[in-house]
């Protein structure tokens, strides 16, 4: 069977889902998957970025990482959705993004799509369970077949157990707090899994 399209997909303000994002996409590609690496749209102002030297430095370090499309959507085979949280909601860059694809969900292209999500937020219960279930409740909309890493793996537990989605809190200095390494990528590697299982089973038909 042809291989696994998986596009990883994050906002990130300060780094902290860039390198859950980084870390999927190379659990990706280690389990065979062909992967792109995209960002959302940042919306908010140059101006108001400048004001925070954290924020600034990531803006400017990760410019040329490339903006997702709905053509990456149709691309995928899997998506993988890592966004902090924002008053136990998705962030908006994100909710953007998502918003925007109304053109290909009319056309059935989202339907199928294998997904899952990560998240973080300040606090332990910061909302990081609830925006991944917020953005769960879009991708039962397109008709999308999720899958939440349960607890199918050590590292789920050693990461905080969150069976929705990896998710990590981060301390005032944006230092994690958990060690979510392995579970993110035990997440990625289940998600290009199931979605190779859909896809073969979609040929098989």
């Amino acid at each position: 069977m042809s291989g696994i399209n998986l596009a990883v997909i994050y906002y990130s303000s300060t780094g902290t889902n860039y390198q859950m994002a980084q870390w999927a996409a190379e659990a990706g590609r280690e389990a065979g998957a062909e992967v792109k690496l995209l960002k959302v749209q940042e919306l908010a102002p140059e101006a108001a970025i400048a004001t925070n030297p954290a924020w600034k430095a990531h803006y400017e370090a990760t410019k040329d990482v490339p903006v997702a499309t709905p053509d990456d959507l149709v691309w995928a085979d899997a998506i993988i959705f890592s966004t902090p949280t924002r008053f136990g909601n998705v962030a908006s860059q994100m909710k953007q993004f998502l918003d925007t694809m109304g053109g290909i969900w009319a056309q059935g292209k989202t339907v199928n799509k294998v997904v899952s999500a990560m998240s973080s937020a300040q606090n332990p219960h910061g909302g990081q369970e609830a925006t991944i279930l917020s953005l769960y409740t879009t991708m039962y909309h397109w008709g999308a077949i999720v899958v939440p890493p349960g607890y199918t793996d050590a590292s789920i537990f050693a990461a905080g157990g969150n069976p929705y989605g990896t998710s990590v809190s981060v301390d005032q200095d944006g230092n994690m707090k958990e060690d979510v390494r392995d579970a993110v990528k035990h997440q990625a590697k289940r998600t290009v899994m199931v979605a190779k299982w859909v896809k073969q089973g979609m040929q098989n038909q």
